[in-house]
Protein backbone atom coordinates (compact mmCIF):
# COMPACT_ATOMS: atom_id res chain seq x y z
CA UNK A 1 0.00 0.00 0.00
CA UNK A 2 1.17 3.54 -0.80
CA UNK A 3 -0.33 6.66 0.78
CA UNK A 4 0.56 10.05 -0.70
CA UNK A 5 0.16 13.61 0.51
CA UNK A 6 1.60 15.99 3.11
CA UNK A 7 3.10 13.66 5.70
CA UNK A 8 3.58 14.72 9.32
CA UNK A 9 6.79 12.77 9.76
CA UNK A 10 8.47 11.64 12.98
CA UNK A 11 8.30 13.04 16.47
CA UNK A 12 8.59 16.61 15.19
CA UNK A 13 5.65 16.05 12.80
CA UNK A 14 7.75 17.65 10.07
CA UNK A 15 5.40 18.33 7.14
CA UNK A 16 6.88 16.84 3.99
CA UNK A 17 5.37 16.15 0.58
CA UNK A 18 5.75 12.53 -0.37
CA UNK A 19 4.51 9.01 0.26
CA UNK A 20 4.28 6.39 2.99
CA UNK A 21 5.00 2.84 1.85
CA UNK A 22 3.22 0.18 3.91
CA UNK A 23 4.24 -3.48 3.83
CA UNK A 24 2.82 -6.22 6.06
CA UNK A 25 1.24 -3.72 8.40
CA UNK A 26 4.47 -1.78 8.95
CA UNK A 27 5.78 1.51 7.59
CA UNK A 28 8.50 0.34 5.20
CA UNK A 29 9.49 3.80 3.98
CA UNK A 30 8.65 7.50 4.24
CA UNK A 31 9.75 9.07 0.98
CA UNK A 32 9.99 12.79 0.29
CA UNK A 33 8.84 13.52 -3.27
CA UNK A 34 6.52 15.71 -5.33
CA UNK A 35 3.07 14.07 -5.41
CA UNK A 36 -0.35 14.95 -6.75
CA UNK A 37 -2.37 14.70 -3.53
CA UNK A 38 -3.99 17.13 -1.10
CA UNK A 39 -4.17 14.52 1.66
CA UNK A 40 -2.66 15.05 5.11
CA UNK A 41 -1.13 11.88 6.56
CA UNK A 42 -0.52 11.61 10.30
CA UNK A 43 -0.57 8.91 12.99
CA UNK A 44 -3.92 7.54 14.05
CA UNK A 45 -4.80 8.92 17.46
CA UNK A 46 -4.13 7.21 20.79
CA UNK A 47 -6.89 7.98 23.29
CA UNK A 48 -5.09 7.62 26.62
CA UNK A 49 -8.11 7.40 28.92
CA UNK A 50 -11.60 6.10 28.21
CA UNK A 51 -14.62 4.54 29.90
CA UNK A 52 -16.36 3.06 26.86
CA UNK A 53 -18.87 1.09 28.93
CA UNK A 54 -20.57 4.40 29.71
CA UNK A 55 -21.92 4.37 26.15
CA UNK A 56 -25.24 3.10 27.52
CA UNK A 57 -25.96 6.42 29.26
CA UNK A 58 -24.75 9.32 27.11
CA UNK A 59 -25.67 12.73 28.57
CA UNK A 60 -27.47 11.24 31.58
CA UNK A 61 -27.24 12.89 34.98
CA UNK A 62 -27.57 16.58 34.17
CA UNK A 63 -26.93 18.72 37.23
CA UNK A 64 -25.29 15.99 39.32
CA UNK A 65 -21.91 16.40 41.00
CA UNK A 66 -18.92 14.32 39.92
CA UNK A 67 -19.37 12.05 42.94
CA UNK A 68 -23.06 11.60 42.19
CA UNK A 69 -22.22 10.81 38.58
CA UNK A 70 -19.29 8.41 38.74
CA UNK A 71 -18.15 7.58 42.30
CA UNK A 72 -18.14 3.83 43.00
CA UNK A 73 -20.17 1.93 43.98
CA UNK A 74 -23.40 3.95 43.85
CA UNK A 75 -22.76 6.82 41.44
CA UNK A 76 -25.32 7.07 38.63
CA UNK A 77 -23.11 5.46 36.01
CA UNK A 78 -22.38 2.44 38.23
CA UNK A 79 -26.08 1.93 38.90
CA UNK A 80 -26.86 2.14 35.18
CA UNK A 81 -24.06 -0.27 34.35
CA UNK A 82 -25.39 -2.80 36.87
CA UNK A 83 -28.91 -2.47 35.48
CA UNK A 84 -27.92 -2.88 31.82
CA UNK A 85 -28.06 -6.33 30.29
CA UNK A 86 -24.95 -7.60 28.53
CA UNK A 87 -26.38 -7.38 25.03
CA UNK A 88 -27.33 -3.74 25.54
CA UNK A 89 -23.92 -2.93 27.01
CA UNK A 90 -21.95 -4.58 24.20
CA UNK A 91 -24.10 -3.03 21.47
CA UNK A 92 -23.59 0.45 22.92
CA UNK A 93 -19.82 -0.05 23.11
CA UNK A 94 -19.73 -1.27 19.49
CA UNK A 95 -21.33 2.01 18.40
CA UNK A 96 -18.76 4.09 20.30
CA UNK A 97 -15.86 2.02 18.98
CA UNK A 98 -17.15 2.51 15.45
CA UNK A 99 -17.28 6.27 15.96
CA UNK A 100 -13.79 6.30 17.43
CA UNK A 101 -12.37 4.51 14.41
CA UNK A 102 -14.26 6.73 11.96
CA UNK A 103 -12.93 9.85 13.73
CA UNK A 104 -9.30 8.79 13.56
CA UNK A 105 -8.58 6.89 16.76
CA UNK A 106 -6.49 3.76 16.29
CA UNK A 107 -5.70 2.86 19.91
CA UNK A 108 -7.29 3.49 23.29
CA UNK A 109 -6.61 2.81 26.97
CA UNK A 110 -9.78 1.68 28.71
CA UNK A 111 -10.65 1.60 32.42
CA UNK A 112 -13.31 -1.14 32.31
CA UNK A 113 -15.85 -1.39 35.10
CA UNK A 114 -17.73 -4.57 35.93
CA UNK A 115 -14.93 -6.90 37.00
CA UNK A 116 -14.34 -10.01 34.89
CA UNK A 117 -17.65 -9.70 33.04
CA UNK A 118 -16.90 -6.08 32.21
CA UNK A 119 -13.61 -7.06 30.60
CA UNK A 120 -15.28 -9.88 28.69
CA UNK A 121 -17.98 -7.48 27.46
CA UNK A 122 -15.54 -5.04 25.92
CA UNK A 123 -13.56 -7.89 24.37
CA UNK A 124 -16.83 -8.97 22.75
CA UNK A 125 -17.46 -5.42 21.51
CA UNK A 126 -13.95 -5.36 20.01
CA UNK A 127 -14.33 -8.71 18.22
CA UNK A 128 -14.88 -7.17 14.78
CA UNK A 129 -13.05 -3.88 15.38
CA UNK A 130 -9.57 -3.01 14.06
CA UNK A 131 -8.95 -0.76 17.05
CA UNK A 132 -5.97 -1.58 19.25
CA UNK A 133 -7.03 -1.69 22.88
CA UNK A 134 -5.32 -1.63 26.26
CA UNK A 135 -8.07 -2.82 28.60
CA UNK A 136 -7.48 -2.32 32.31
CA UNK A 137 -9.79 -4.29 34.59
CA UNK A 138 -11.25 -2.78 37.74
CA UNK A 139 -12.75 -3.89 41.05
CA UNK A 140 -11.07 -7.32 41.29
CA UNK A 141 -7.66 -8.85 40.65
CA UNK A 142 -9.47 -11.54 38.65
CA UNK A 143 -10.40 -8.83 36.15
CA UNK A 144 -6.75 -7.80 35.95
CA UNK A 145 -5.73 -11.37 35.18
CA UNK A 146 -7.76 -11.50 31.96
CA UNK A 147 -7.13 -7.84 31.08
CA UNK A 148 -4.00 -5.88 30.20
CA UNK A 149 -3.64 -4.55 33.72
CA UNK A 150 -5.59 -2.73 36.43
CA UNK A 151 -7.19 0.72 36.39
CA UNK A 152 -7.75 2.01 39.93
CA UNK A 153 -10.47 4.51 40.79
CA UNK A 154 -8.40 6.51 43.28
CA UNK A 155 -6.32 6.05 46.41
CA UNK A 156 -9.09 7.40 48.67
CA UNK A 157 -11.38 4.54 47.58
CA UNK A 158 -9.06 1.69 48.59
CA UNK A 159 -5.40 0.92 49.21
CA UNK A 160 -4.83 -1.00 45.92
CA UNK A 161 -1.53 -2.45 47.18
CA UNK A 162 -2.57 -6.00 46.34
CA UNK A 163 -3.58 -4.96 42.82
CA UNK A 164 -0.31 -3.10 42.35
CA UNK A 165 1.71 -6.14 43.40
CA UNK A 166 -0.32 -8.34 41.08
CA UNK A 167 0.22 -6.11 38.05
CA UNK A 168 3.91 -5.82 38.78
CA UNK A 169 4.29 -9.58 39.14
CA UNK A 170 2.38 -10.11 35.87
CA UNK A 171 4.26 -7.30 34.10
CA UNK A 172 1.01 -5.55 33.32
CA UNK A 173 -0.03 -1.90 33.50
CA UNK A 174 -1.29 -0.20 36.63
CA UNK A 175 -2.97 3.18 36.20
CA UNK A 176 -4.80 5.22 38.82
CA UNK A 177 -7.01 8.31 38.98
CA UNK A 178 -5.43 11.02 41.12
CA UNK A 179 -6.13 14.64 41.98
CA UNK A 180 -9.45 14.84 40.16
CA UNK A 181 -11.60 16.28 42.96
CA UNK A 182 -8.85 17.50 45.30
CA UNK A 183 -5.20 16.81 46.10
CA UNK A 184 -5.74 14.37 48.98
CA UNK A 185 -5.28 11.19 46.93
CA UNK A 186 -2.21 12.22 44.90
CA UNK A 187 0.56 11.28 47.33
CA UNK A 188 -1.04 7.90 48.16
CA UNK A 189 -1.36 7.25 44.42
CA UNK A 190 2.28 8.16 43.85
CA UNK A 191 3.29 5.89 46.74
CA UNK A 192 1.97 2.95 44.69
CA UNK A 193 4.53 3.75 41.96
CA UNK A 194 1.91 3.48 39.18
CA UNK A 195 2.74 3.16 35.50
CA UNK A 196 0.66 6.27 34.88
CA UNK A 197 -1.71 8.72 36.54
CA UNK A 198 -5.01 10.13 35.28
CA UNK A 199 -6.26 13.73 35.71
CA UNK A 200 -3.97 15.46 38.28
CA UNK A 201 -6.23 18.53 38.20
CA UNK A 202 -5.27 19.57 41.73
CA UNK A 203 -1.55 18.79 41.63
CA UNK A 204 0.65 21.03 43.79
CA UNK A 205 4.38 21.79 43.87
CA UNK A 206 5.34 18.68 45.82
CA UNK A 207 3.36 16.49 43.45
CA UNK A 208 5.05 18.02 40.41
CA UNK A 209 8.42 17.26 41.96
CA UNK A 210 7.47 13.67 42.73
CA UNK A 211 6.10 13.12 39.22
CA UNK A 212 9.30 14.48 37.71
CA UNK A 213 11.55 12.42 39.98
CA UNK A 214 9.64 9.20 39.28
CA UNK A 215 9.04 9.97 35.57
CA UNK A 216 5.42 8.86 35.81
CA UNK A 217 3.37 9.89 32.75
CA UNK A 218 -0.03 11.54 33.11
CA UNK A 219 -3.19 11.25 31.03
CA UNK A 220 -5.22 14.47 31.14
CA UNK A 221 -8.86 14.92 30.14
CA UNK A 222 -9.57 18.68 29.99
CA UNK A 223 -13.09 18.50 28.52
CA UNK A 224 -14.24 16.02 31.14
CA UNK A 225 -12.76 18.06 33.97
CA UNK A 226 -14.53 21.15 32.70
CA UNK A 227 -17.93 19.49 32.35
CA UNK A 228 -17.74 17.94 35.85
CA UNK A 229 -16.66 21.27 37.33
CA UNK A 230 -13.54 19.98 39.08
CA UNK A 231 -11.18 22.47 37.45
CA UNK A 232 -8.52 22.59 34.79
CA UNK A 233 -5.53 20.21 34.77
CA UNK A 234 -2.20 22.11 34.95
CA UNK A 235 -1.07 20.85 31.56
CA UNK A 236 1.78 23.32 31.06
CA UNK A 237 3.31 22.51 34.45
CA UNK A 238 2.97 18.78 33.91
CA UNK A 239 4.56 19.01 30.46
CA UNK A 240 7.69 20.56 31.97
CA UNK A 241 8.15 17.45 34.10
CA UNK A 242 6.80 14.35 32.40
CA UNK A 243 5.04 12.82 29.42
CA UNK A 244 1.47 14.10 29.10
CA UNK A 245 -1.14 12.32 26.99
CA UNK A 246 -4.74 13.18 26.08
CA UNK A 247 -7.85 11.18 26.87
CA UNK A 248 -11.57 11.77 26.44
CA UNK A 249 -12.65 10.03 29.69
CA UNK A 250 -16.31 8.99 30.13
CA UNK A 251 -18.49 8.50 27.06
CA UNK A 252 -21.16 9.25 29.65
CA UNK A 253 -20.02 12.90 29.54
CA UNK A 254 -18.06 13.43 26.30
CA UNK A 255 -17.95 12.05 22.80
CA UNK A 256 -14.74 9.98 22.40
CA UNK A 257 -13.48 12.38 19.72
CA UNK A 258 -9.78 13.16 19.81
CA UNK A 259 -10.41 15.98 17.33
CA UNK A 260 -12.60 17.72 19.90
CA UNK A 261 -10.14 17.01 22.72
CA UNK A 262 -7.21 18.40 20.72
CA UNK A 263 -9.05 21.55 19.64
CA UNK A 264 -10.25 22.24 23.17
CA UNK A 265 -6.77 21.70 24.64
CA UNK A 266 -5.01 23.78 21.98
CA UNK A 267 -7.33 26.72 22.56
CA UNK A 268 -7.45 26.47 26.35
CA UNK A 269 -3.70 26.28 27.01
CA UNK A 270 -0.64 28.17 25.86
CA UNK A 271 0.97 25.19 24.14
CA UNK A 272 1.79 24.55 20.52
CA UNK A 273 -0.34 22.53 18.12
CA UNK A 274 2.67 20.25 17.65
CA UNK A 275 2.74 19.47 21.39
CA UNK A 276 -1.01 18.80 21.41
CA UNK A 277 -0.64 16.39 18.49
CA UNK A 278 2.09 14.55 20.41
CA UNK A 279 -0.26 14.33 23.39
CA UNK A 280 -2.89 12.75 21.13
CA UNK A 281 -0.56 10.23 19.48
CA UNK A 282 2.91 9.13 20.52
CA UNK A 283 2.64 10.27 24.15
CA UNK A 284 -0.40 8.09 24.68
CA UNK A 285 1.37 5.18 23.00
CA UNK A 286 4.41 5.55 25.24
CA UNK A 287 2.22 5.87 28.36
CA UNK A 288 0.76 2.46 27.48
CA UNK A 289 4.07 0.89 26.41
CA UNK A 290 3.13 0.70 22.73
CA UNK A 291 5.13 1.37 19.56
CA UNK A 292 2.55 3.28 17.50
CA UNK A 293 1.83 7.02 17.31
CA UNK A 294 4.45 8.19 14.79
CA UNK A 295 4.88 8.11 11.03
CA UNK A 296 8.38 6.76 10.62
CA UNK A 297 10.04 3.67 9.22
CA UNK A 298 9.65 0.52 11.28
CA UNK A 299 6.55 1.69 13.15
CA UNK A 300 3.17 -0.02 12.86
CA UNK A 301 1.22 1.50 9.97
CA UNK A 302 -1.63 2.91 12.04
CA UNK A 303 -2.37 6.00 9.99
CA UNK A 304 -4.97 8.73 9.66
CA UNK A 305 -5.46 10.28 6.22
CA UNK A 306 -7.35 13.58 6.03
CA UNK A 307 -8.79 15.24 2.95
CA UNK A 308 -6.78 18.44 2.78
CA UNK A 309 -9.12 19.72 0.06
CA UNK A 310 -12.31 19.32 2.11
CA UNK A 311 -14.46 22.42 2.49
CA UNK A 312 -13.18 22.67 6.06
CA UNK A 313 -9.44 22.22 5.42
CA UNK A 314 -8.95 23.69 1.93
CA UNK A 315 -6.61 26.67 2.06
CA UNK A 316 -5.01 25.76 5.39
CA UNK A 317 -1.46 27.15 5.52
CA UNK A 318 -0.26 25.09 8.47
CA UNK A 319 -0.98 21.35 8.32
CA UNK A 320 -0.31 20.66 12.01
CA UNK A 321 -2.58 23.45 13.22
CA UNK A 322 -5.21 22.34 10.72
CA UNK A 323 -5.22 18.80 12.14
CA UNK A 324 -5.26 19.92 15.77
CA UNK A 325 -7.46 23.00 15.78
CA UNK A 326 -9.78 22.62 12.79
CA UNK A 327 -10.17 19.07 11.47
CA UNK A 328 -13.03 16.76 12.39
CA UNK A 329 -14.54 13.41 11.53
CA UNK A 330 -16.03 14.76 8.29
CA UNK A 331 -12.51 15.47 7.01
CA UNK A 332 -11.33 11.88 7.45
CA UNK A 333 -10.54 10.24 4.13
CA UNK A 334 -9.14 6.97 5.43
CA UNK A 335 -8.08 5.33 8.69
CA UNK A 336 -5.50 2.60 8.13
CA UNK A 337 -5.40 0.09 10.98
CA UNK A 338 -3.71 -3.16 9.88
Amino acid sequence: MIVEGTILRGRAFEPIEGRVVVENGEIAAVEEDSVDSDAIVCPAFVNAHTHIGDSIAKEAGEGLTLEELVAPPDGLKHRLLREADREELVAAMVRSLSFMKRSGTGTFVEFREGGVEGVRAIRAALADSPLQSVVLGRETTDAMEIADGFGASGANDAEFQQERRATRDARKLFGIHAGEVDSSDINPALDLDPDFLVHMVHAESLHFERVEDSEIPVAVCPRSNLVTGVGRPPVEELMKRTTVALGTDNVFLNSPSMFREMEFTAKLYDISARDVLRMATVNGAELAGLDCGLVEEGRPARLLVLDGDSDNLAGAKNAIRAVVRRAGADDVEQVILP
